[in-house]
């Protein structure tokens, strides 16, 4: 057991949308990522998409909708619906989503997810 200190693993990110995890709870892994530009849409037909932003803000695109989303509020994409996330500047997000989650919601375009 010990403390995992968000900022210094976000520091060791350089790139974005290639979420990386920092830590396993339960049968989920717990992520930090970096947003910037805009994600493909998507969606995930088995689980849902958990986002809390920690710095910055982005915008979850959903449908004809679009919600923003601030530091330190969480927004919780249902299984099954197209979401696209976005991001004007650099946003730091966390991420939960269960062991083997591509993140695309496709195995065979999701980017890898490094341990740090």
């Amino acid at each position: 057991m010990k403390t995992i200190n968000l900022t210094e693993k976000l520091a060791q990110i350089t790139t974005h949308w290639d979420p990386h995890v920092i830590g396993d709870y339960n049968d989920n892994e717990v992520m930090v990522v970096k947003f910037a530009g805009e994600f493909p849409y998507h969606l995930h037909e088995d689980t849902d998409d958990f986002f809390l932003v920690l710095s910055g803000e982005m915008t979850m695109d959903i449908d004809t909708h679009s919600h923003t989303v601030k530091a330190g509020e969480l927004f919780i994409v249902p299984r099954g619906v197209t979401h696209r996330p976005r991001a004007v500047d650099e946003c730091h997000v966390l991420l939960i989503e269960p062991v083997g989650t591509p993140n695309t919601g496709d195995a065979e375009t999701a980017s890898a997810k490094p341990r740090i």
